[in-house]
């Protein structure tokens, strides 16, 4: 077996995960193989006697290296960031610098169960960690060695399954990490991605041949001079090395959405063992019995968006969130995040994409409240939720503040408990008005299916501002019922008081029909 150790020394470490934008304020925890790899690869260049160890003793120790997934022994972190101003073309722009921070003396332990190392493997290896300057950015300074006496146990492993199937109790954290593939898996991908490219340019030449000839040009494409496109051709090199070496920023601009060299691998990793800062310095709720139901996050924008638009954000959030599902595990995505394949008595268990807003009226934090529970796989989705690209070609930054159940986000006015509630954005009855079947008793109706109490008193607000006409109130999906298109302001009361979030109506579970405690 063999065991590396890492300690900070200044107790933080700085590192943006692949295909995130060092502006997103992420951290990719534990640092994944990928990573080790490549700063072993700059140690080599760097500081390292080409002569004394060759390039070719190089390839067999990483080859080694990854031959085996690395399972991982984690300290306590907390997910930290700092934001300032700096000057982009002339123009101040916020920038984020996200950080997992530990303590100077925690050791991050790295482990290979079965990998064994010969003589001079180890020589090397013991070499590339003494001068070892950093592992990730540069202000991640690390102290690396091999250690030969770990004897502990591992808390961070490959695996695919967050809940204990026996118990259905959450286990941890589903991660992706990057992980170098084997020189071999190495040039079937480098074959497979030429070939492709290579049928993909010779189908372009062939469509300009007969366009050319059905014009009469005498001047005709030639498809059996197609070529690879020098970009790619530049990012597939032959040799393995020269592979995992390559610089982010050349695989991004040839169009790589993951690198070529390495593939992608779930880690189970303990729950809250990257704890974000507002929770951290938060009381700590009594452990919850289920899944935490609620998410909150931090939303950046600029301009923030208005309150006006929620139903928007609501469905844009949740676009998102459909993304990252399918980018994580494919099919199926979490019902309790899409709301499909639910029985039909499920209560509106699934999730509620919320809005709060600011005294300006613009949104500034969101809420995914699933009264059901957010299962492992929808936790791990929600924490890749970092940036969000609207419609319109605007950016939004997110922060995840944590999970928890609703009570355990005090600095949020929605989950609070109240006998009476009033409207934050529009009520629009879900079901046609008939006679005796007004928004009074439809808001009595829909109380007592979701096993609510049902209210004494449904007082209109004919004051309240904006107005109900200010609000976008449709849904972007196409041939969707709306029995409601004017909305109402109303204020509901009580007999005991009610624990919040609160969402009634049509498109609830996208922004409409949100309330708030009546202050």
């Amino acid at each position: 077996m063999l065991t590396l150790t890492f300690t900070f020394l200044a107790g933080r470490f700085h590192a943006t995960p692949w295909g995130r934008h060092v502006n997103e304020a992420d951290v990719g925890w534990p640092p994944d193989l990928w990573r080790i790899t490549r700063a072993l690869v700059a140690s080599w260049h760097r500081k390292v006697n080409p002569l004394a160890f060759p390039r070719d003793r190089l390839v067999r120790l990483l080859t080694a290296l990854t031959s085996e997934a690395p399972h991982y022994w984690l300290p306590e972190a907390v997910h930290c960031h700092t934001r300032h101003y700096m000057p982009v073309r002339d123009k101040p722009t916020l920038i984020f610098d996200a950080f997992a921070q530990v303590g100077r003396d925690a050791e991050l332990i790295v482990h290979w169960p079965k990998l064994h190392l010969d003589e001079d493997q180890i020589r090397l290896l013991d070499e590339l960690l003494l001068v070892m300057g950093y592992l990730g950015r540069a202000e991640s300074w690390v102290e690396a060695r091999r250690s030969d006496e770990w004897r502990g146990a591992t808390n961070c492993y490959p695996s695919d399954e967050a809940v204990d199937r026996e118990t259905g109790e959450i286990k941890g954290d589903l991660v992706p990490l990057w992980l170098p593939v084997s020189p071999e898996t190495y040039a079937q991908i480098r074959d497979a991605q030429q070939a492709s490219a290579l049928a993909r340019e010779q189908a372009e030449l062939h469509a300009k041949r007969a366009h050319a000839i059905a014009q009469g040009k005498s001047m005709l494409p030639d498809p059996t001079k197609a070529t690879i496109p020098q970009e790619l051709h530049a990012t597939l090199p032959a040799d393995w090395l020269a592979a995992i070496s390559l610089d982010t920023g050349e695989l991004q601009a040839a169009g790589w959405s993951a690198p070529p060299a390495a593939c992608q691998t779930l880690y189970l990793r303990p729950k809250n063992s990257l704890r974000f800062m507002a929770a951290a310095i938060a009381p700590a709720p009594a452990r919850p019995s289920t899944n935490p139901t609620t998410a909150r996050f931090a939303l950046y924008a600029k301009p923030l968006p208005r309150i006006t638009d929620a139903v928007r954000v609501g469905e844009t959030v949740r676009m998102a969130v459909m993304g990252r599902a399918r980018r994580l595990f494919s099919e199926p995505i979490p019902a309790s995040l899409s709301g499909h394949d639910l029985p039909g008595d499920n209560r509106h268990s699934h999730a509620f994409y919320l809005s709060e807003k600011n005294h300006e009226g613009r949104i500034d934090h969101l809420i995914v409240y699933a009264p059901g529970g957010l299962d492992a796989r929808a936790q791990a989705t929600l924490a890749e939720l970092k940036t969000i690209r609207t419609r319109q070609g605007a950016e939004w930054r997110l922060l995840l503040e944590g999970f928890g159940s609703a009570e355990a986000f005090p600095g949020s006015n929605l989950p609070r408990m109240s006998d009476c509630w009033q409207s934050v954005t529009p009520y629009l009855h879900p079901w046609h008005r008939k006679k005796g079947f007004g928004v009074t008793e439809q808001i009595v109706r829909e109380c007592r299916l979701r096993g609510l109490p049902e209210p004494i008193a449904v007082e209109p607000m004919p004051s309240a501002k904006p107005r109900a006409l200010n609000f976008h109130r449709f849904r972007s999906k196409r041939g969707l019922s709306q029995p409601d298109r004017q909305g109402w302001f109303v204020r509901l009361k009580f007999a005991a008081p009610v624990r919040g979030p609160l969402a009634l109506g049509f498109a609830c579970h996208f922004g409409l029909g949100l309330f708030s405690p009546a202050t």
